[in-house]
């Protein structure tokens, strides 16, 4: 693992990289997520992280902050991928604790959401590893990539919870 892995906004220059890093990941992306349709929408996106390696920049994975309402909710829905190289190898275990961080300290979120198909035993594995609790199954809640809808599990994780885990 690098010395320090860090998470930053990406910029427009990094269309390139992002295309490239998903052409080459293809194989281990492919069920669960696709490419996306439209890279500079993507960049766009206000709470989209990059995940990366301070030996050279390299690009490691990416997270999302989707769908955040404030006020009485303070919630958010947690989407990630990784990209190959990096599979298998703990840097998005490492990525996630960075991205629950910016979202409950930062951000001052209450919950974090992520809705994992149930055969993607890894990253189960990693959300629960990070102390989210599964909440429950939403039958074709994702149309993956336009291929079609799958179900989902709910995996959640509350700010205090995450708080009294770490302190």
């Amino acid at each position: 693992m690098p010395a320090k892995l860090y998470l930053r906004k990406p910029l427009p220059q990094d269309i390139e990289l992002i295309k490239i890093a998903y052409l080459n990941s293809a194989e281990i992306h492919l069920p669960w997520t696709y490419p996306p349709r439209d890279y500079d929408e993507y960049l766009d996106q206000e709470s989209r992280y990059l995940l990366c390696a301070d030996t050279d920049d390299q690009l490691v994975g990416t997270f999302n902050l989707s769908g955040i309402v404030r006020g009485y909710f303070q919630s958010a829905y947690l989407g990630y991928e990784v990209f190959s190289p990096f599979q298998g190898k703990g840097y998005m275990k490492k990525g996630l604790s960075l991205i629950i961080e910016e979202a409950f300290e930062k951000l001052q979120l209450h919950r974090l959401e992520a809705n994992i198909q149930p055969e993607n035993t890894r990253s189960i594995q990693m959300v629960k590893a990070a102390g989210f609790v599964k909440e429950g199954f939403s039958k074709q809640y994702l149309n993956i990539g336009g291929q079609g809808w799958k179900d989902h599990e709910r995996w959640a994780l509350i700010n205090a919870n995450w708080q009294e885990a770490n302190t």
